[in-house]
């Protein structure tokens, strides 16, 4: 909760005038506890599990030939009895592991000094820090994710994961519950390291979602603002992995290229670019 109540008292407590966007946080928080706060966090995941990836399963499910070009493997698709049946579990899985999760780690996060009060953070610091969170994650989840296809850890843990060797979005958190545990571990180093305000949290918390639900999605549409981004590995990059299934040694970070790159692990996928680029050329001077 707040410490102040109205616009009068945080004014004269920040010693400025409040921003709009404080203004507006002001209003709907004021008289909210730290936790009811925190907590909305499952709100948030529920509406990502759910809502965010219906439009690429629609265009999956329904085959829409129009957005057939951009399938990443063209001509197969998932039926809408997978469809339901990997959302249920899901769901399952939200509602067993990560929700009460989620309930049970707010002392941690008080612990760790994140704030729900005025000011909020300014662009430049909610970027900053959204950067190291991506960047720590990505790499833990690196050599997790490695583990993870080694014999033991693919056979009784990460196959399930595979089931889908063409992903689709709900499939991005289709996973065994020690998978869920155990890779909620790098997102969590992060904020523990750079903890800052709730907004900031609530943003990681969804961008890391909805960035795996895009590279899970089975699609890679060229206007994707995330073609932008630097070292950013995309849907194209993480299906080969699928593609591969359980044997891939290959493509293992979860949001950037730079790890794959260092230690070696995406030979497999730049083999096979080089292919295929060879094979649009000739095909390109044939129809010369």
């Amino acid at each position: 909760m707040l410490p102040y109540s109205t616009a009068a008292e945080a004014q004269a407590a920040l010693g400025r005038p409040l921003t709009f966007l404080e203004t507006l946080w002001l209003q709907h928080t004021a008289n909210r506890s730290d936790y009811f706060l925190y907590c909305l966090n499952i709100v948030y995941l529920f509406v990502n599990f759910t809502v965010l990836p219906l439009p690429t399963v629609i265009l999956d499910v329904l085959k829409v030939r129009a957005f057939e070009r951009f399938k990443l493997q063209p001509g197969v698709h998932t039926t809408i009895s997978d469809a339901l049946r990997c959302y249920k579990s899901v769901i399952w899985s939200f509602c067993t592991v990560v929700g009460p999760l989620q309930l049970l780690s707010y002392p941690m996060v008080k612990m760790l000094g994140f704030r729900t009060s005025l000011p909020l953070p300014s662009c430049g610091e909610i970027v900053s820090q959204l950067a190291v969170y991506f960047l720590i994650e990505d790499y833990g989840n690196y050599w997790i994710h490695r583990w993870l296809h080694c014999g033991w850890g693919y056979k009784n843990i990460h196959y399930l994961h595979h089931e889908f060797t063409a992903p689709m979005s709900f499939a991005a958190p289709y996973a065994h519950w020690a998978e869920i545990l155990v890779l909620g571990i790098p997102s969590f180093v992060g904020p523990a390291l750079v903890p800052g305000h709730m907004v900031t949290l609530w943003l990681w918390i969804a961008l890391r979602h909805i960035e795996a639900m895009e590279t899970h999605s089975g699609y890679d549409f060229p206007w994707s603002f995330t073609k932008f981004i630097p070292f950013y590995g995309g849907a194209e990059y993480h299906d080969y992995h699928h593609f591969v299934g359980g044997k891939s040694q290959s493509n293992f970070a979860s949001v950037f290229t730079y790890c794959d790159y260092l230690y070696g692990t995406d030979k497999g996928y730049r083999y096979q670019k080089s292919l295929m680029k060879v094979k649009s050329s000739l095909s390109l001077s044939l129809s010369l």
